[in-house]
């Protein structure tokens, strides 16, 4: 007996909703083979795959298509008052690490471009100054 496959017990919805699921249960690959496929045998069912799948992000989104679709954990209550309070204590000072990490990185980029501008300033500057020598 050979197995089923994952798509198998999908029965409800058409067969777009079906073909849909198949595909984002393989993932990324899966629609960039979809949309090669189609550019092979029938090019407008390719650029229509190709289309769709920038029109739902799904060429954007991480491994996972499913990944948007979850609850996120963050806000569920565990049941347990001291575990809850140390993990919202936890997240609330990582949330300020992050920030200031993004504030350090922002000036690090700040004082970089300042030094390629002021760089760039004094190559300038030189040149103009020997131009001038020049004539």
């Amino acid at each position: 007996m050979t197995p089923a496959p994952a798509y198998a017990g999908q029965t409800s919805g058409n067969w777009f909703t079906r073909i849909e699921g198949w595909l984002d249960a393989r993932g990324k690959g899966a629609w960039i083979a979809a949309a090669v496929l189609g550019f092979i045998f029938f090019w407008p069912v390719g650029l229509a795959v190709l289309a769709y799948t920038i029109w739902s992000k799904r060429m954007f989104k991480g491994i996972s298509c499913n990944r948007g679709r979850m609850t996120p954990s963050r806000f569920r209550s565990t049941g347990n008052m001291a575990f809850d309070s140390y993990k919202a204590d936890m997240l609330r000072r990582l949330e300020d690490e992050q920030e200031a990490f993004e504030s350090f990185l922002n000036r690090l980029r700040e004082a970089k471009d300042k030094a390629e501008f002021d760089q760039f300033m004094e190559d300038r500057s030189k040149r103009t100054d020997g131009d001038a020598a020049e004539a």
